[in-house]
């Protein structure tokens, strides 16, 4: 039986990820009354990501202004787990243990030389390393490994546990869940007012905030000038426990590229070891295959060789909300009363604190951080509207 009530508040969040849950949480800070439409909040690409805090490390060619809004979040992340932390009550899993990227052969060498360059250029603070040094570090690399780059400011966090942690934290700053899905945007006089979600319930609001990660391109309602350009790229992640007599088996998280794929190795205090991540452009596929675990278990083995040896406790997959350019989409849009919060691409745990932020001064004040600024949804063209079908030729009615 449908539902059919109507509900209202000052803001409605559409979509329950972390970026839907901190701004969610922040708008309730700066008392806005905020409701958040979500069927399984805490949830999506946040269940599947590994959590580094790689600013540095994930720096890439044409991306240095990206670059700077992911160092202003990367230095807010210890105050914002502190805040976090105490209004939860929940440890996030914040390790400030740094990232060691390494090369395997000699091209990858050359292109690691390349990004140090990169990141020396752009003011950052990365160490080359001799193989040698590299082992020295991390005893259990591989004897092949030719040179390394150590980052100390690119940090972890579990973003599992930072996903929690918001939701409760939502919770006790008195946001209201309705744990549905939002089916379609409701526009009255030109203006974003609500939406309708699958079970009839009607939730009016001031102001809606689209943060559904991937699928916030595919929300009914929303007029196709201001539809997100968001696309799903697909991730395959494999975690894997570390039995207390192989430990310490790494100390901080180890990246490579191995034959042009990108690896990674994230090890948590508890235990778990995060290998990953596949980039796939597969559309809404989420199948975890035999082909990506296997290629991610050959990879991370030619990095650290003891991996095998390890107890292989879960595969999943994951859709990452990539935009044109990999980068988020913050802000107003061109129909009043709706704004964007999406688009993080790979850096969507990373760039949670200034999000949080960034939204929640546009929600209360109207203003959209200066930081914030250059990530505006109007970067990008409109996307074209289809011609109208042409009209059937008129019949001649009966006398």
């Amino acid at each position: 039986m449908r539902i059919h009530r109507t509900e209202r508040s000052d803001v409605l969040v559409v979509g329950g990820g972390v970026i839907g849950l901190v701004t969610a949480w922040r708008a309730a800070q700066r008392g806005l009354s905020t409701a958040l439409a979500d069927p399984a909040p805490g949830g999506g690409a946040a269940r599947v990501a590994a959590g580094m805090l790689a600013a540095v490390t994930e720096l890439h060619y044409g991306e240095e202004t990206l670059l700077g809004l992911n160092l202003v979040s990367a230095r807010r992340y210890p105050s914002f787990t502190a805040e976090l932390e105490e209004a939860s009550g929940q440890d996030i899993g914040f390790r400030a243990c740094g990232t060691l990227a390494v090369a395997l052969d000699a091209d990858d060498r050359a292109h690691l030389r390349e990004l140090h360059e990169l990141q020396r250029r752009s003011g950052l603070d990365s160490e080359w390393l001799t193989g040698r040094e590299c082992r020295r570090l991390e005893p259990m690399l591989a004897p092949g490994v030719r040179g390394g780059l150590r980052v100390d400011g690119d940090h972890q966090v579990d973003p599992r546990r930072l996903a929690a942690a918001l939701l409760t934290a939502c919770e006790r700053a008195g946001v209201v869940f309705h744990r549905h899905r939002a089916a379609h945007l409701t526009v009255a006089a030109g203006r974003a007012t609500g939406a309708v979600l699958d079970d009839g319930t009607e939730l009016a609001a001031d102001q809606v905030v689209l943060a559904a990660g991937s699928l916030s391109g595919r929300l009914a309602g929303v007029p196709a000038h201001v539809l997100p350009p968001v696309r799903p790229v697909k991730g395959q992640v494999l975690r894997l426990t570390v039995p207390r007599a192989y430990a310490p088996f790494l100390s901080r998280t180890v990246r490579a590229v191995v034959r042009g794929s990108h690896v990674y190795l994230v090890p948590r205090e508890n235990g778990e070891l995060v290998v990953g991540a596949t980039t796939e452009e597969m559309g809404w596929d989420t199948t975890v295959t035999a082909g990506g675990v296997y290629e991610l278990l050959r990879d991370a083995h030619e990095l650290v060789p003891g991996i095998t040896e390890l107890p292989l406790t879960e595969t999943r997959a994951g859709l990452r909300p990539a935009s044109p350019d990999n980068a988020p989409l913050l802000g107003p849009t061109a129909l009043p009363g709706l704004h964007l919060a999406t688009g993080h691409h790979r850096n969507g745990v990373l760039l949670t604190p200034v999000t949080g932020d960034a939204m929640a001064a546009l929600l209360a004040d109207g203003v959209l951080p200066e930081a914030a600024r250059p990530f505006s949804p109007g970067r990008f063209p409109p996307a074209p509207v289809p011609a109208p079908a042409s009209a059937p030729a008129p019949q001649e009615q009966p006398a």
